[in-house]
């Protein structure tokens, strides 16, 4: 069993060694959230693709403007009596010609082009939703990096302790001063902290391949945040931060640029039911009253039956549906903003000074606590309890600066700019 078991923590050790040997040949970039933040807008594939979608919809106000382009056509004879190809002088012949242009009503064109610019705008919107939504990935994969990285000092520290009693123990139970119980013991603590330790590693790998792909980043490249945690006190008012939302967020005004649309398709469908006018000119060289005969051509459809009444209640019916979607997207976001500013204040709340003094007096204690049983002035079940404590403690306080992070990064994206600056 208990070679079993060291066979165990032989591998694990190897793996242990694999993964941080890994981390030493890969370069390491040590980055601030500020850098980071402008690395990912200069080089993220994810925004520069939907910026093309922008400047598409902008040609197509450009499109929008552009006028029908005149009609010409011809009708003339091949041949003559005499089997002449194409003879049309000396009064021989047939030539036919007409030219004509289509003249749109009811401010067609103008509403065409409105329609056009309300697509610009949805496609902004929609960029800034983009946006939006990776930087908050972008800033939640960040500090969850960096808090995994300072879990993983707790860890080490720790396994350099247990590693250095495990020896000492194994010394002292070689001398017959200690049970084999006691060296199990310690060896299975320290085994367990090489195990978290090995799943912080992997963790770690799996945020790095989102970070560096949010930041276009060389694959080989390690991604190490560097973090100054401050928490600062915030006044936050969910009302006046909802109408600051209202006007930022990407997602909402989408749905608005979206009913903008749809009422400005509505008014284009009814116009449609106004008929165009095509006015033209047409030549006759043979077949009228007269010889070289120019006449006014004018021509428009008569609406008896055809009204576009189908298209008009359909646009009607998709701006209706739209009013009720932009209703319910204004309370979501209210919901959200409120939701995000109680999370924001119980994070800060549980991370005051004087929890603060009293984390820093626990670290001293670690080490009081440390030298305390390697001169025998407190029992294995005793240190191994606190030893337990300690780790616990550590990370929940590491948990809790994650969450106020993230409360950080829920305020912001609940708004849609920077209420409060990334730690």
């Amino acid at each position: 069993m208990v070679h079993r078991y060291l066979r165990t923590a032989l591998l694990l050790a190897l793996l242990i060694a694999a993964v941080q040997g890994a981390h030493a040949q890969t370069d390491t970039l040590k980055i601030t959230f500020k850098d980071a933040e402008k690395a990912f807008l200069d080089k993220n594939l994810s925004l520069l693709a939907q910026k093309y979608n922008v400047d598409a919809a902008q040609a197509l106000v450009k499109q929008a403007k552009l006028w029908d382009n005149p009609v010409l056509s011809t009708d003339q004879n091949i041949t003559d009596a005499g089997r002449k190809y194409f003879a049309h002088s000396n009064g021989q012949g047939q030539v036919l010609v007409q030219l004509s242009q289509l003249i749109k009503t009811a401010g067609k064109r103008g509403k065409q082009i409105q329609i056009a610019q309300d697509g610009v705008q949805i496609q902004q919107a929609q960029f800034n939703d983009l946006l939006r939504n990776l930087h908050y990935n972008l800033l939640l994969d960040f500090s969850q990096v960096a808090n995994l990285m300072e879990q993983r000092k707790v860890y080490q520290t720790e396994i350099a302790s247990a590693t250095a009693m495990v020896n000492a123990i194994e010394k002292s139970y070689q001398a017959g001063n200690n049970s084999l119980k006691d060296v199990i013991r310690l060896k299975a603590l320290n085994f367990g902290l090489q195990n978290d330790l090995v799943e912080i590693d992997r963790q770690i790998n799996d945020l790095q391949s989102e970070l560096k792909t949010l930041l276009a980043a060389i694959e080989t490249q390690f991604i190490a945040p560097q973090i100054t945690f401050n928490n600062t006190d915030t006044t936050l008012n969910a009302t006046t931060l909802s109408e600051q939302a209202k006007a930022n967020r990407g997602d909402y005004l989408a749905s608005k640029y979206l009913l903008d649309q749809s009422n400005h398709n509505l008014t284009l469908q009814k116009a449609l039911a106004v008929p165009d006018i095509t006015i033209g000119s047409t030549y006759d060289q043979h077949s009228s009253y007269a010889n070289n005969y120019v006449g006014l051509q004018i021509s428009l459809p008569l609406p008896l039956f055809n009204r576009n009444q189908g298209n008009i209640k359909n646009a009607k019916l998709s701006a209706q549906s739209q009013e009720l979607t932009v209703q319910s997207n204004e309370l979501q976001l209210k919901n959200d903003v409120y939701s995000a500013v109680n999370q924001y204040k119980l994070s800060q709340q549980l991370l005051g000074n004087n929890e603060t003094d009293f984390y820093s007096k626990y670290d001293q204690l670690y080490n009081s606590m440390l030298k305390s049983f390697r001169e025998k002035q407190v029992g294995l079940q005793e240190f191994i309890d606190f030893f337990d404590s300690y780790r616990e403690t550590k990370l929940k306080i590491l948990q809790q600066q994650l969450n106020l992070q993230k409360a950080i990064a829920d305020l912001n994206y609940a708004v849609g700019t920077t209420v409060v600056t990334p730690l």
